[in-house]
C-alpha cells in the first residue's frame, strides 16, 4: 500500500514535505495543495476534504490518519475515523495549532495558549480527560506508538495512552522535575526524558528501552 503513485506521478512536482500512514503516503506542495495515494481508508483518499486543502501549511500524520494545518491555524484530518481521520468533536477547539504529535491511533495538537486538544483511538492516546486538568502551559509535545506525553512550563511531565507504551508515569513522576527535553524512538513504546542537570529518567514498556536502571550510574 502506497507503493505504486503512477496515478499521481504527474501531479508530484514542487513537493515541501512528505509523510506517511501506515498504508499511504501524502505530500504538501510548495503551492499548499495536498497530494495523496495509498489505502483510501488510510488516508490514501482526500477527496472528502479536498476542496479545504488550500494554503496548507504543515502535514501530519499518524498511523491511520493525515493532518493538515491551514494559514489561519485550523486543521483538517482525513484517513481512517477511528484512528485520528476524524476530529469533528473537537474542530472547534482547533485554533492557533502549533505541534501535531500522532501515535499509531490518534493525534495530539499543541495550542498556542499551551493546551492540548486530542482525538482518535482512545487505547493510543486519543482521550486524555483523565489529565486535562494538567495539561496547561505545555511547552512541548512528544509520542510513542500509543501514547503522548508533555513538558509543561513548570518543568514536570504529563503523560496518557497506553501504560504499556510510556502513558503511565507515575513510577518516575518524582524524578521528572527540571525537564528539558522528551524523546522517543519512531514506533518506540518508551520515553527518554532529559533533564537540567544532564541526567536521564526513562519510563515505559521496559524491553523498549523504558528500564534504563542498569546503567542508571553513567547517565549523567
Amino acid at each position: 500500500y502506497g507503493g505504486d503513485s503512477s496515478e499521481v506521478q504527474d501531479q508530484l512536482k514542487g513537493v515541501q514535505q512528505v509523510q506517511g500512514t501506515n498504508c499511504a503516503f501524502a505530500v504538501l506542495k510548495e503551492d499548499g495543495s495536498i497530494i495523496t495515494w495509498g489505502l483510501g481508508v488510510a488516508g490514501g483518499d482526500s477527496s472528502a476534504v479536498q476542496d479545504r486543502l488550500k494554503g496548507v501549511q504543515k502535514l501530519w500524520s499518524c498511523g491511520g490518519a493525515f493532518a493538515a494545518m491551514l494559514e489561519d491555524g485550523s486543521l483538517v484530518t482525513w484517513g481512517n475515523s477511528d484512528l485520528g481521520g476524524d476530529s469533528s468533536a473537537v474542530q472547534h477547539q482547533l485554533k492557533t495549532v502549533q505541534q501535531v504529535l500522532g501515535t499509531f491511533g490518534a493525534f495530539a495538537a499543541l495550542l498556542a495558549d499551551g493546551s492540548v486538544v486530542t482525538w482518535g483511538d482512545e487505547n493510543t492516546g486519543g482521550d486524555c480527560s483523565d489529565v486535562q486538568d494538567q495539561l496547561k502551559n505545555v511547552k512541548q509535545l512528544q509520542a510513542t506508538s500509543a501514547a503522548f506525553a508533555a513538558i509543561l512550563g513548570d518543568g514536570s511531565v504529563v503523560a496518557w495512552g497506553s501504560p504499556y507504551a510510556g502513558g503511565d508515569s507515575s513510577g518516575v513522576e518524582a524524578r521528572l522535575r527540571n525537564v528539558k527535553q522528551v524523546e522517543s524512538a519512531p514506533k518506540n513504546e518508551a520515553f527518554v526524558a532529559i533533564l537540567a542537570d544532564g541526567s536521564v529518567v526513562t519510563w515505559g514498556n521496559r524491553d523498549e528501552g523504558g528500564d534504563s536502571d542498569g546503567v542508571q550510574d553513567q547517565l549523567k
